[in-house]
């Protein structure tokens, strides 16, 4: 070897080893970011030696498809088990005790009490103050419903608003990604954007990617609609800053195609979109008509019947319990049972109908007549409540008299028609109050599982991935020493080369 080759040898060690020790060195600082794909610095022989011809960055884009998929599965159950969780803290502790269930059995064993000494004045009073009891938590349960919702809505305008601005993002990384595929390069970092771009992404909407020409990515959702495609696409919507029971939100919709709301405590649901829009639209609703059918079944309960006609087929009147207006004043005429339309995805077409009393829960009230001070509580064992004396089935206001309070006894027990949509048949009140905690719970039991689940897949393709893409610390530092090693040989030869020049000079004088 000639002294010139000997030092070009040297110093393309040189080159090498600090292209390397740079490489190595970026691995390192990154072992902790779930973002980086490790980097590789590619030797290839030449003439003279090795020489680092490129930087490369691993990939596996089944694993990395696999991983956006169950980020977006579990980041949407993980937002409906939150919603699910937030409704069911409604009904109080471990023992249910601001469930309407709860609440409506206190009811019916006061009323029992009062029919067995119907002339205690004491318990018409505590009669009168259960069912205070009953709609305090209807109205007050009802009221934040419709907070869950609006919050739910709230919420569904940031995600928007992270997913428009992710999508200018992605353009940004995309088109200098593009730009360096076309001069024959790879910008690494801009590709490790991209991926954790659409990561980001995929836990706002189910996301599936496609490479095209020139390194270019477009994007769809999981319904196929498009995400990005040259430009990214406009994500819409308006938000509700309030709610009512009659009230449905604003779709939100991509590319002009309206998001579809999940289905189910295993939800359907692709991303926090889809499950905040499940929340708002499906869950929430379907528990306030539950609501609603609870305080039309307590007014058809207890309203007034003509002595002559105790079934109260016709004629009847509201009772103990009354409602109030859209503009607040008191009503005492008995809800029938109606239907609205009600677009649950706002998609356009309606998939399930409500009962017309929409919002009467948050709109029950106890009866003016029998609240202290101004109200006279035995009116509910004598009837009359109204002040109509036809009504009025004690006449001789016995006190000893109980046929009325053992009417109510018996209608808060009896069938009543309640709508199939809110999950009721032919069944007593007090079984449908049951049912519809039994509903509630089941969907959040169902919800729970399922996240434990998805979550669990998650985090096992998120390990899969890293530990394919992902920096080893380990191996990096046993690289560190190969690249030491390599660098002490190249100082060696330049210190073997010294020697010799100088030696040769010594040699000529």
């Amino acid at each position: 070897m000639s002294i010139s080759s000997a030092i070009s040898t040297a110093q393309q060690i040189f080159n090498n080893t600090g292209t390397q020790t740079s490489v190595t060195s970026t691995n390192i600082a990154n072992t902790q970011n779930a973002n980086y794909a490790k980097r590789t610095a590619v030797l290839v022989s030449n003439g003279s030696g090795a020489l680092v011809a490129m930087t490369s960055r691993e990939q596996n884009q089944p694993l990395l498809r696999q991983t956006i998929a169950s980020t977006s599965l579990a980041s949407g159950q993980s937002t409906l088990a939150t919603g699910l969780e937030e409704i069911r803290s409604l009904l109080g502790g471990n023992d249910y005790e601001t469930s309407m269930s709860t609440k409506m059995t206190a009811l019916l064993n006061n009323i029992g009490a009062y029919a067995a000494k119907p002339s205690e004045a004491t318990l018409a009073s505590t009669v009168v103050s259960s069912a205070q009891d009953v709609v305090n938590t209807l109205n007050t349960t009802s009221s934040e419903l419709q907070a869950i919702r609006a919050r739910a809505d709230a919420e569904i305008k940031t995600q928007v608003d992270k997913l428009n601005n992710l999508l200018g993002q992605f353009e940004t990384a995309n088109t200098a990604i593009m730009q360096a595929e076309a001069i024959g390069k790879q910008n690494n970092d801009a590709l490790d954007t991209r991926d954790s771009l659409v990561k980001q992404i995929s836990e706002i909407t189910g996301v599936s990617s496609t490479i095209r020409a020139g390194n270019d990515m477009a994007l769809y959702t999981s319904d196929g609609t498009t995400l990005f495609e040259t430009i990214p696409r406009t994500v819409g919507f308006t938000a509700t800053k309030t709610y009512t029971a009659a009230m449905t939100g604003s779709a939100v919709t991509i590319d002009g195609v309206a998001v579809k709301a999940g289905v189910g405590g295993d939800t359907s649901a692709s991303g926090s979109l889809q499950a905040l829009l499940q929340i708002r639209d499906d869950v929430a609703p379907k528990y306030q008509s539950q609501l609603d059918e609870m305080a039309r079944g307590l007014i058809t309960a207890f309203a007034e019947a003509l002595p002559s006609d105790p079934e109260g087929t016709f004629g009847a009147i509201a009772g103990l319990f009354t409602y109030k207006d859209a503009s607040g004043v008191e009503q005492f005429d008995v809800p029938a049972s109606g239907m609205v339309d009600h677009d649950y995805d706002n998609d356009g077409i309606i998939d399930a109908t409500l009962p017309g009393s929409s919002g009467l829960g948050g709109r029950i009230m106890v009866n003016s007549a029998l609240v202290p001070p101004t109200g006279v509580p035995t009116l509910l064992r004598d009837g009359g409540i109204n002040g109509d004396a036809s009504y009025e089935w004690n006449t001789n206001k016995d006190s000893s008299y109980s046929a009325l309070l053992d009417r109510y006894v018996q209608m808060m027990q009896a069938n009543q028609s309640f709508d199939e949509i809110s999950g009721g048949t032919d069944i007593d009140l007090m079984s449908y109050a049951s049912d519809s905690t039994g509903w509630l719970e089941a969907l959040r039991s169902s919800s729970t599982t399922a996240t434990e689940t998805k979550s669990a897949m998650q985090s096992r393709a998120a390990e899969a991935l890293s530990s394919e893409t992902g920096v080893s610390l380990d191996e990096e530092l046993s690289l560190l020493l190969d690249i030491e090693q390599s660098y002490k040989a190249a100082t060696k030869l330049v210190s073997t080369i010294d020697e010799m020049i100088s030696a040769l000079m010594n040699a000529a004088g």
